[in-house]
């Protein structure tokens, strides 16, 4: 591990300037997936800036009826916030499958949704990799990639990326607060994260030295009735292999509103658009469930080895509908 610095800030600007002082330096949450990543050389900061005692850590009710999500706030504390619970069960239910107790009681939310993917090749710094090294190539195309993506990727990059918080918090349209030198500023998540195309080492569309100090939940009725599910090779805790964090609003045996997102099919959380397209005003039944899973599906491009992921995406989309749709028929 290379030698670093290490500061403490005491407040979001002095962080943004410590870190603004260094193109090397790295901001230190709960260090859950940075610490892994500098033991194995993929990181390398000259500096770490720890931002886990900002004043960040609270979870409070916005005036128009969301939430607001501090960016220290540790995984634990969300799962556990009777309002996420109550409002957006989904949320709680991402954040409990995301990780074991030990790792919930560390991670934060801003660290959550900016860790980066567990790719293997990504991990080996003995191997290329465009999203490590760009222009080194990405042998997952041709090599182990059957947890790898079928939507949205490329042939520089089919990573995934491994957040369960960040699939609840893309179908709820959460929008990601930062600071700069230049001062805030907001993105809503589902824009947070870049397409992969040709330059996969940039990953999302912060500025460049950005401290993420937040995410805010706009208000959505539809969202207290919502699931999260997650597929994952052996029950213990493990990343995703394939998930959905679905909402449904049913009047009368018809969808009125829908969220949908996938997990673990994509570089980014996957919002599915198409599908929610398809189910609004819709039977809520399974024909229209499975035609919905179809139409977002319908751009999937999988590698030999990971079509499998189409078929259970579809069967996990249908699964989750059918149960929402029971919940409100009763």
């Amino acid at each position: 591990m290379r030698e670093f610095d290490y500061r403490r800030a005491d407040d979001v600007p002095g962080a943004v300037a410590l870190l603004g002082a260094d193109p090397d330096a790295r901001y230190l949450g709960g260090g859950t997936n940075l610490v892994d990543l500098m033991k194995t050389g993929v990181e390398r900061p000259a500096r770490l800036v720890d931002v886990r005692r900002l004043p960040l850590d609270r979870i409070e009710p916005t005036d128009d009826g969301g939430l607001r999500i501090g960016a220290t706030v540790t995984n634990s504390d969300l799962a556990a916030h009777p309002e996420v619970r109550r409002r957006y069960p989904a949320l709680a239910q991402a954040v409990l499958a995301g990780a074991s107790g030990q790792l919930r009681n560390m991670a934060t939310v801003g660290g959550n949704l900016l860790q980066r993917t567990r790719c293997g090749y990504f991990a080996d710094v003995s191997r290329p990799c465009n999203k490590r090294v760009p222009g080194s190539g990405c042998p997952a195309v041709t090599g182990e990639h059957r947890n790898h993506a079928v939507l949205g990727a490329s042939e520089h990059c089919v990573a995934v990326h491994p957040s369960d918080m960040g699939v609840a918090l893309t179908a709820f349209d959460a929008v990601v607060s930062y600071e700069t030198a230049d001062g805030p500023g907001q993105l809503p998540l589902d824009g947070l994260y870049l397409p992969v195309g040709d330059t996969p080492h940039r990953e999302t569309a912060l500025p460049a030295g950005a401290l993420v100090t937040g995410v805010t939940l706009p208000p959505a009725p539809v969202a207290a009735r919502s699931r999260y599910r997650k597929v994952r090779e052996r029950a213990s805790y493990a990343f995703a292999i394939g998930s959905v964090a679905a909402a449904l609003d049913v009047s009368n045996g018809i969808v009125c509103e829908a969220r949908l997102a996938f997990g673990a099919v994509a570089s980014r959380p996957w919002r599915a658009r198409a599908a929610e397209r398809v189910l609004t005003g819709a039977p809520a039944d399974e024909e229209y469930f499975a035609a919905a899973a179809d139409a977002e599906l319908a751009a999937a491009r999988p590698l030999p080895d990971n079509g499998y992921k189409v078929t259970l995406m579809r069967n996990l989309v249908v699964a989750v509908l059918s149960e929402l749709a029971e919940e409100a028929a009763r």
